[in-house]
C-alpha cells in the first residue's frame, strides 16, 4: 500500500509516477478527496467524544435542577458520537479497500511499457546448438517415464503432472542445489505454511489484485499460496525488527499454487504452465537506505543459480506496465527453451520498497530518531518444473539422455539422466 501522505504532500509527482501503470488520474483525485473526509472525518469524531465526556462529567456536578437538560444534552452529544463513528468507518472501510488496489510507484529507472517491452540488460550461458533434431522437455522427460500428464489429468485434470523416477529425483537435486547456493549467500532455509489467511495475502499485495489467480479453501477461509513469499513476508507481520537486526535474509520451499486464469490455450503442452508447481524462494527485509543493492544482490543469485546449470538466458528489466502491484521494479531470467525455440521466464526478482510493509506492519526500530517501514525484496532462486524444462532441453543429447551439469551432479549422483 502506497503512503495516503504522499497524496497530500506531492500529488502531482504520484500522479505522474502512477500513470505510467496506467492508473487514472480522476481516480487518484478521487481517492484523494476521500482521503482528506476521513481525516476530517477522525476529528469530527475527536471532538464530538470530547463533548461527550464534557457533557457526562458535568451531569455529576450539576444541581438537581439542571440534571435533566444535561442529561439530556448528553444523550444528544452521544448519539452524534455514535452517528460519526459509524460514518468514519464506513469511509474507513472504503479508504482502505481503494488504497489496497492503488499499485506501488515504479522506480524511475524501470522501463516504460506493456508485456513484451521489457529491456534487455545481459545475456549468460552459450546458447545451444545441435546437430540433431531437438526434442522438448515432454518428449524427452515422457520417453524416460519421468513424466505422466495423461494420469495427471486423470486424476487432477487439466495444468497438473507426475514427476516420477528420475524425474522426482531430478526435482529434489534442484532445489536442495538451490538452496545451498541462497544459504553460501546467508540466507535462513525456511519451510513455511502454504495455507494462509486473507490478512497475508493482503499484506503482501496478492489481494484485490490478483484475487482471480488465488485458491481458496471451500470451508475454512485459508488461501493457498501462489508463491512462498506470501509466508516469508509475513513472518514479520505487526513486528518491530531492531535495526541492528537486519538485514534478515531467508531462502523458503514450497509448493505453489495458481489459477491460472485468463491463461486459456495458452501453455498447455506439458509443464511449462501449471496449476502447482514447486519453488525455492529468495525473501529479504531490508533498510530502505539498502533496498536497491538488495535487488542487484538477489538477482545475481539467480544468475549464479542458473549460469551453474548451464543455461543461456537473459536478464530483462520489466517494463511498469507488466509490473505486479506491489513491485517498484522488477527484473526477470528468461531462458533460452530449444524445445519452443524462444526465450521465456524462470525467476523473476523484485523490490517491493515499502509497500508489502505498510500492511504488514513490519517496521525498523532505530537507535537515533522514529520507527520505519523496512524494505521487502523477493526472487525466484528456482521454479522447479521450469528449471527442469531449461535443463533437459538444453542438455539433451541424440539419443534423447541428458547430461547433468557439473554442478549438479554431486546433487543428483549420476552424469546423465534417461541413459539408454
Amino acid at each position: 500500500m502506497i503512503d495516503p501522505r504522499l497524496l497530500r504532500d506531492d500529488f502531482s509527482s504520484v500522479a505522474t509516477a502512477l500513470a505510467r501503470r496506467g492508473y487514472d488520474h480522476d481516480d487518484l483525485a478521487a481517492l484523494r478527496d476521500l482521503d482528506e473526509r476521513r481525516r476530517a472525518l477522525v476529528a469530527e469524531v475527536d471532538r464530538a467524544r470530547a463533548e461527550q465526556r464534557s457533557a457526562s462529567k458535568s451531569i455529576g456536578q450539576a444541581s438537581a435542577e439542571e440534571r435533566p437538560g444535561l442529561i439530556a444534552a448528553a444523550a444528544e452529544r452521544k448519539a452524534t458520537v455514535v452517528d460519526l463513528e459509524k460514518q468514519l468507518a464506513a469511509v474507513e472501510a472504503e479508504h482502505f479497500r481503494r488504497f489496497a488496489a492503488v499499485p506501488n510507484l515504479p522506480q524511475a529507472a524501470a522501463p516504460d511499457g506493456v508485456e513484451g517491452d521489457g529491456r534487455v540488460l545481459r545475456t549468460f550461458g552459450d546458447k545451444p546448438t545441435f546437430d540433431f533434431p531437438v526434442r522438448d522437455h515432454v518428449e524427452l522427460l515422457e520417453s524416460a517415464d519421468a513424466l505422466d500428464l495423461a494420469r495427471a489429468a486423470k486424476v487432477s485434470g487439466a495444468r497438473f503432472a507426475y514427476l516420477k523416477g528420475e524425474g522426482a529425483l531430478l526435482e529434489f537435486a534442484l532445489v536442495r542445489y538451490a538452496i545451498d547456493i541462497a544459504m553460501r549467500h546467508g540466507h535462513v532455509p525456511v519451510i513455511p505454511p502454504v495455507l494462509v489467511r486473507e490478512e497475508a495475502m493482503y499484506g503482501t499485495g496478492f489481494l484485490p489484485t490478483d484475487e482471480q489467480q488465488i485458491f481458496l479453501t471451500r470451508d475454512d477461509d485459508f488461501y493457498l499460496v501462489g508463491t512462498s513469499e506470501v509466508p516469508l513476508a509475513a513472518l514479520h507481520m505487526d513486528e518491530v525488527l531492531d535495526e541492528a537486526e537486519l538485514p534478515i535474509r531467508y531462502v523458503g520451499y514450497s509448493p505453489c499454487f495458481r489459477r491460472e486464469a485468463g491463461t486459456h490455450g495458452k501453455d498447455t503442452r506439458g509443464i511449462l504452465r501449471v496449476h502447482q508447481f514447486e519453488k525455492v524462494e529468495l525473501f529479504s527485509f531490508v533498510h530502505p537506505d539498502l533496498a536497491d543493492d538488495e535487488h542487484e544482490r538477489l538477482l545475481s543469485i539467480e544468475e549464479e543459480v542458473f549460469t551453474g546449470l548451464g543455461v543461456h538466458a537473459q536478464v530483462v528489466d520489466i517494463p511498469v506496465g507488466d509490473l505486479g502491484a506491489p513491485a517498484a521494479r522488477k527484473f526477470d531470467i528468461e531462458a533460452w527453451l530449444p524445445g519452443q525455440d524462444a526465450y521465456r521466464e524462470v525467476t523473476s526478482c523484485s523490490n517491493t520498497t515499502d509497500y508489502q510493509a505498510r500492511r504488514l506492519k513490519a517496521r525498523i526500530r532505530r537507535q537515533e530518531g522514529d520507527n520505519l517501514l523496512v524494505h521487502t525484496l523477493n526472487g525466484t532462486a528456482l521454479a522447479v518444473q521450469r528449471a527442469i524444462i531449461a535443463l533437459v532441453e538444453t542438455h539433451q543429447r541424440e539419443d534423447g539422455s541428458v547430461a547433468v551439469p557439473a554442478a549438479l551432479q554431486p546433487y543428483l549422483g549420476r552424469e546423465v539422466l534417461f541413459a539408454r
